[in-house]
């Protein structure tokens, strides 16, 4: 009898392994059917699934950190109610953003993202350049994202020694070297390949635990403001002429702490039913970012205490001000600080992920200098190890600029902000053009003649998710009013009058971005770049239904 048993268990199991095993098959054929629907070969390893493409996203947007390291800016320019308020008011227009977007990845999960999103929407009379242009953002967006993760998370390390040891005099040259210290930590995560998607699930339960273990000894031992002042204080110490000006040059802050939720965009072509999972995954790491960044802003606004003492502080980043006035105690504060680092590094090792596949994918499509060799993925890994290695070289020489001046540096750190919020704003803006013109088809069971091709300008069919009707079309609206905004007060300074020091130097390197783009466009990339390239024979794809 119980060698029956044994025998019926053993029976189930293998049962449950080939089901398992057929259900994989079953979502790697419908994964190559939606990307060779798009034109694409599939080159990469599918090797995320839900859980560690929803700790990936939720560890690059990083809000409760985010918050921590961000808070300042508002604080300037909106006060304790600004950046509440704010936070709500880029929660909400985030979250509608990438609802729209998340539309888009259904319908074409590539690596790509924005540019061939705006390639597949765009008229074919200017789909080239537009593709072209968006494409120049996103890649410009994502290489300075990974150079201001590294580099927050470099002199976040220096200011915990400084915490440790009060006699260290930190240096410029200092914060560098361990601005480079993080890059390495970054290559040798993104060089172990498949493991990186075990990486970050175990990622999201350190983001978790983190949240917990920084927010109880803060709010259970700070002293604590009211709450008619966290809720009801509007500061404008910017010089601006209103208020209202002042709010919405802080919301800078609050936008920079939900960066990055498309980063599993650019992961898709390596997750397992991605035109399904990674909207999914996006939407719901938003919601949880939200709701702990929120928490923690709020939270930290309570414990300030002093404000202007506060930004007399030494350290650079005034939380570890705050955790050293809360627990008074410099292990204690140390343990805390640790806590935000490692949770940033993450963070870090995430955007190199996600900056090398944009590059990659741009490179595949023949957008930028030195595609040939940029575009090659290692057999061995199935990664991109030579545009790895190009993020990486970018970072080491932008880097060079901390050196001498942190003020230009943040000019970078502001590129991320604008490049990767206009490449939003041209991709959902077309998004509501089609929409409103009823170019994009629901796909029925039998129906093989659609297939999202880039430069078809038409023919275009919604993926497996899609918000229908007026609720689509007015999240998609609020999107492109939302990202307008923000977009516009990404150039403006902090203060005004402004001076080098306080000067916004991201409009002049948006512009540097801006030129050299289009004088390799205008002498070699319009001869080479025709949008994404038909890598595959989709006459024979059939097109697999909405559900």
């Amino acid at each position: 009898m119980d060698g029956k048993i044994v025998l019926q268990d053993s029976q189930l199991e293998l049962d449950d392994r080939n089901h398992a095993h057929v259900e994989d098959q079953v979502n790697g054929d419908q994964d190559n059917v939606h990307l060779t629907r798009t034109g694409k070969r599939p080159v990469l390893k599918r090797s995320f699934g839900w859980i560690s493409i929803l700790g990936f996203s939720c560890i690059i947007m990083g809000t409760w950190e985010g918050s921590f390291i961000t808070f300042g800016i508002g604080l300037v320019n909106g006060g304790y109610a600004g950046l509440i308020y704010g936070f709500i008011i880029v929660w909400f227009g985030t979250l509608a953003t990438f609802t729209s977007l998340a539309e888009l990845v259904s319908m074409a999960p590539t690596s790509g993202g924005q540019y061939h999103w705006v390639s597949i929407l765009a008229p074919t009379s200017w789909q080239k350049f537009a593709s072209y242009v968006t494409g120049w953002l996103t890649v410009a967006g994502w290489q300075a994202a990974v150079s201001s993760s590294s580099y927050i998370m470099g002199t976040i390390l220096q200011g915990l020694i400084q915490l440790c040891a009060p006699s260290y005099v930190p240096e410029l040259w200092h914060g560098t070297l361990l601005f480079y210290a993080v890059l390495l930590v970054c290559i040798g995560f993104n060089a172990l390949g498949t493991a990186l998607p075990k990486v970050e699930s175990i990622m999201l339960f350190i983001f978790i635990i983190g949240f917990f273990a920084t927010m109880i000894p803060m709010v259970w031992l700070a002293p604590h403001e009211s709450a008619k002042v966290v809720f009801t204080t509007w500061i404008n110490d910017g010089g601006w002429n209103s208020q209202g000006t002042s709010f919405f040059v802080g919301l800078a802050g609050n936008a920079f702490a939900f960066l990055g939720a498309d980063s599993a965009y650019h992961m898709s072509e390596e997750i397992h039913n991605a035109a399904t999972v990674v909207p999914r995954a996006i939407i719901l790491s938003i919601f949880i970012n939200g709701i702990v960044g929120l928490a923690a802003l709020i939270a930290i606004l309570f414990c300030l205490g002093d404000v202007e003492e506060l930004f007399l502080t030494s350290f650079a980043y005034p939380f570890i001000q705050v955790f050293w006035n809360a627990t008074n105690s410099v292990a204690g504060a140390a343990v805390m600080v640790v806590i935000v680092w490692v949770t940033g590094a993450g963070l870090a090792i995430g955007t190199m992920a996600a900056a090398s596949r944009m590059l990659w994918a741009f490179a595949r499509d023949r957008g930028v200098p030195g595609w040939r060799h940029i575009s090659k993925v290692n057999a061995r890994s199935s990664i991109p190890v030579i545009a790895i290695a190009c993020t990486t070289q970018f970072s080491l020489l932008i880097g060079l600029i901390s050196i001498k001046s942190p003020t230009a540096f943040n000019g970078v750190i502001s590129l991320t902000l604008a490049s990767l919020y206009g490449s939003y704003l041209i991709a959902c803006a077309l998004l509501l053009w089609r929409r409103l013109t009823g170019s994009i088809r629901v796909v029925s069971d039998n129906d093989t003649t659609v297939a999202n091709l880039p430069g078809s300008g038409g023919h275009l069919a919604w993926g497996p998710f899609r918000i229908p009707g007026i609720t689509g079309t007015a999240i998609n609206a609020i999107s492109v009013v939302y990202l307008t905004i923000v977009f516009i007060f990404t150039f403006f300074p902090t203060t005004v009058p402004t001076t080098a020091e306080t000067m916004n130097y991201s409009s002049l390197v948006f512009g540097a971005v801006a030129l050299l783009s289009g004088v390799y466009y205008a002498f070699w990339a319009r001869k080479t770049y025709t949008g994404p390239v038909i890598e595959v024979d989709v006459s024979g794809v059939s097109t697999p239904p909405v559900k």
